[in-house]
This record gives C-alpha cells, sequence and structure tokens, in this order.
C-alpha cells in the first residue's frame, strides 16, 4: 500500500481504535462471565440458606432432617440442571449427600468456606460450580455444607461469547479501517486542493491566492497564512522589480551623460578649457556613480543582516558625527542640545548608527539654506533616548511623506533641482531603524521646515 499520509493517518487511527475495540471486547467478556458466576453463586447462596436448616445430627452424625425430600424428581433428573448436596465432617468425611450425586463426591477445601463466592470443578467429567458452608452446632464447628451446580451451559454460553468476539473482531477492524481511509480521504482533501493550487503559482502569477474555505478551523488558517505570505513575496517581488528599474534608471542617465560628453569631445579638436570643463563635468558624474554604488551596497548588506550588535555611546557618536559633517560643511551652524543626565549607551551597530545620523543630518543641510541653522537635541524620556533633528528647510508635502521611504523616491517640486541625490538615504535609514527596533518619526510643513525624531527603545538602552 502506498504510504500517503491518508494512509497512515488511516493505519495510526485504526491502530487506536483496534486497542479500544480489544479492550471493550475483554471488558465484555469479563462482565459477562462475573454476571453469570454471581448468578449461579447467588442460586447456590439461596440453596445454602434453605438446606443449612434442615440439617441435624444424630447419633453424632449430621444428616438431612427431611431424606425423603431428595427422592424428589428435580434431584434425580441431571437434564434440569440439578444441585448436588454432600454434608462432611470436620475432617472432610462423607456424612450424608443428595441421592443425585450418586457414588461421586465434592471436592472439600480443608479449613475453608466460600460464602457468597463459589469456585470452579471437574465432577465426573463435567465442570461444576461449588459452594462451601460451614456448619455450626451451639457456636462449634461440626462439619460443612457443600453444595454444587452444573456450569456446562455457562461455560458454554462464554465460549461462544469468546468465538463471536474472536471472530468478529478483525472484521471490526477491517471495517474501521475503511471508514477512517475514507474519513481520511474527505478531510485531507482541502489540503490537496490547495497544494494544487499552489503548484500552479509562479512568479509570473503571484496574484494568484489558494482558496479558502466555509469552516474557520485550522486548514483555512492554513491557507490565509499562506495567502499572507504569497501577499508578501508578490510585494516584495513588486519591489525588486521596482528596485532594479530605478537602479538601473540612476545609473543609465549619468553614464548616458557621461557618454555624450565623451562623444562631443572626440568629433573635432577642442581648446584646453572645454576638455578641462568636461573632465570636471564627467568625475563629478562619476563622484555620483559612486554614491548611488555606495548606498546600493550597503542595502545590499542591510539585507545580509551582517551588523553585529555591541555598546555604542550614543552621546559621543552624535557629537562626532556633528564635529565630521562641520567640517565638510564649514558655512553651516549645527547646534546640538543635550538633555542627557547619564550616559546614553546602546546595544546596536556602531557603524549603522553612524549611517542613520550622518543621512539624516545631511539632509537637513541639503534640504535648508546655507544661511539657516541645523537644530539636534539629545535628551532622555520615559520610552528611551530621543534624538531630534530639526531643519528650517523646503519642507515635505503630505503626499510626498507617503513615498519618502521607496528607494529612489525624490519629491517632485522644482527646488529639488539644484540638490544632488539619488533617494536612497532614507531608504537605507528605514531599513536600519527597522532592524535596531529604533522608531523614526517625521514632522514636515511645506515651505517651513522638517523635523525628524529617533526614539531608540529602553529595550536596547545598555544601562
Amino acid at each position: 500500500m502506498k504510504r500517503t499520509y491518508k494512509n497512515r493517518l488511516s493505519f495510526k487511527l485504526t491502530m487506536a481504535s483496534a486497542l479500544m475495540v480489544l479492550m471493550s471486547f475483554l471488558l465484555i467478556y469479563q462482565v459477562v462471565k462475573s454476571t453469570v458466576l454471581e448468578n449461579i453463586d447467588n442460586n447456590l447462596e439461596n440453596e445454602t440458606n434453605k438446606h443449612v436448616n434442615q440439617i441435624k445430627i444424630e447419633d453424632g452424625q449430621i444428616k438431612f432432617v427431611h431424606k425423603g425430600e431428595w427422592e424428589e424428581e428435580e434431584h434425580k433428573e441431571i437434564n434440569f440442571n440439578p444441585i448436588f448436596i454432600e454434608i462432611v465432617d470436620k475432617e472432610g468425611n462423607p456424612m450424608d449427600k443428595s441421592p443425585n450425586l450418586g457414588s461421586n463426591s465434592l471436592y472439600f477445601k480443608p479449613g475453608t468456606a466460600s460464602v457468597n463466592k463459589g469456585f470452579n470443578l471437574n465432577l465426573n467429567g463435567k465442570e461444576v460450580r461449588q459452594m462451601q458452608v460451614e456448619l455450626l452446632t451451639e457456636g462449634e464447628l461440626t462439619g460443612y455444607l457443600l453444595l454444587a451446580t452444573s456450569f456446562e451451559d455457562s461455560k458454554s454460553l462464554l465460549n461462544n461469547l469468546k468465538t463471536v468476539l474472536f471472530f468478529l473482531y478483525p472484521i471490526v477492524l477491517l471495517f474501521l479501517f475503511l471508514t477512517l481511509r475514507w474519513l481520511a480521504s474527505k478531510s485531507i482533501q482541502p489540503i490537496i486542493d490547495i497544494t494544487r493550487k499552489a503548484e500552479i503559482i509562479t512568479k509570473d502569477n503571484l496574484n494568484e491566492r489558494l482558496p479558502t474555505l466555509k469552516y474557520k478551523d485550522e486548514i483555512n488558517s492554513l491557507s490565509v497564512s499562506i495567502n499572507h505570505l504569497l501577499e508578501r513575496v508578490e510585494k516584495g517581488v513588486s519591489r525588486e522589480k521596482q528596485f532594479t528599474s530605478d537602479a538601473s534608471h540612476e545609473l543609465r542617465t549619468p553614464l548616458a551623460i557621461l557618454k555624450g560628453n565623451f562623444e562631443v569631445l572626440i568629433r573635432k579638436p577642442r581648446t584646453p578649457e572645454e576638455y578641462i570643463a568636461k573632465i570636471r563635468e564627467g568625475i563629478i558624474i562619476i563622484d555620483k556613480l559612486n554614491a548611488i554604488l555606495d548606498q546600493l551596497l550597503t542595502l545590499a548588506r542591510l539585507q545580509k543582516g551582517i551588523h553585529k550588535n555591541e555598546e555604542v555611546d550614543l552621546k559621543f557618536l552624535v557629537k562626532d558625527i556633528i564635529d565630521s559633517t562641520q567640517k565638510q560643511n564649514p558655512t553651516r551652524s549645527i547646534i546640538l542640545t543635550e538633555k542627557l543626565v547619564n550616559k546614553g549607551f546602546i546595544k546596536a551597530n556602531e557603524k549603522s548608527v553612524a549611517i542613520i545620523l550622518e543621512n539624516l543630518i545631511q539632509n537637513a543641510i541639503k534640504y535648508s539654506l546655507d544661511t539657516q541653522d541645523i537644530n539636534l537635541v539629545l535628551r532622555r524620556e520615559k520610552e528611551g533616548i530621543c534624538l531630534e533633528i530639526i531643519d528650517q528647510g523646503i519642507g515635505i508635502s503630505d503626499e510626498e511623506l507617503k513615498k519618502i521611504y521607496q528607494p529612489f523616491f525624490r519629491g517632485e517640486s522644482h527646488e529639488l533641482g539644484r540638490i544632488n541625490g539619488a533617494g536612497l538615504g532614507l531608504s537605507i535609514v528605514k531599513k536600519l531603524c527597522d532592524l535596531y527596533q529604533i522608531k523614526i518619526y517625521i514632522l514636515s510643513e511645506k515651505g517651513k521646515g522638517t523635523t525628524i525624531i529617533l526614539l531608540f527603545p529602553t529595550t536596547i538602552i545598555h544601562a
């Protein structure tokens, strides 16, 4: 048989059911057997109560009071399941017995009494159920009353029941297996449908979704989870396609300009000044390409997650980046207002945090006038350490804020025509912030400036 999940499930359920059925059959047999024995023992007990008062001691012999009673037909006819009775003394010597015993004697167990509970023995090749009761005279043991009845009918009944259960057991197991296999097949049919649907979904039709069920069960949850996964994969693939397209465009444009400049230069001889001007333009374009490639490599490293966490002094790092940025932009004023009482150590990667700060401070410088100051406020909040970067630049519209973190996105405002950039800075910042659980908020108003708030949560603050 093919080892499919359906068959494995059916087999395991059948094995469990087989054990339960076996225990049930054994219980049924034991209940029937104990009931039969209990009924026979009750009949023997009733006979004991009836005949114990019909016994007398005469000349030191224990005898029945009305011996003639045992001549009755019911005690002679063995076909009517008679009661066999025998009286013995303390040592087990026969004193008297019912006529239906003939030359046979019942089994004597020395020094024991079995009131309310009998035992089985063979009598003349037949199995009987016997009970042994003490006979007391003035509180003194004088002998025993032995009573027995045939156990053959009951034995036959129990043997028939055992045979029926024995042959019924494999039939029940076969029926259970076929039923459970059919039920398993019906149960896993939704999974088969999901599998078939999933097999036809490729990168070319990621918009397809798996069917959901009308019952909100585990299989439906699986289908919904896979649909959510497909949705995330679709968005990821779309972003990758858009990223590739945008990156190609950003790289193609400066390369086309550079190629055009070289073609112009070789068409005819030029003056040294013209060569120098075109070479300078080429150097600027190459610098822009290098900046784009550096940012693309940074994004690639972020996707690989190669940044190792360490203890970073945020206060020192902010001051160090401000000093280095000020040296690159000596005409700009960057003012830090520090409100930290204790040292601001965080658990992160120093280079990654530096990339976040450098990008945000450089953006504040690029998108504001040379005469406008850049203000930074570092303070401790209940939720963690907060850093605000405030400029009075061109600002960002509400519509542009929705797309601000998309790679290569740059606002369409005419002010950006004089500003170099590839639109990757904030995308890198957002990925790094998400990586280190740093919350970033951007508050901006068109024409009035932008405030960027970084919140380093208590979970990464090193005490």
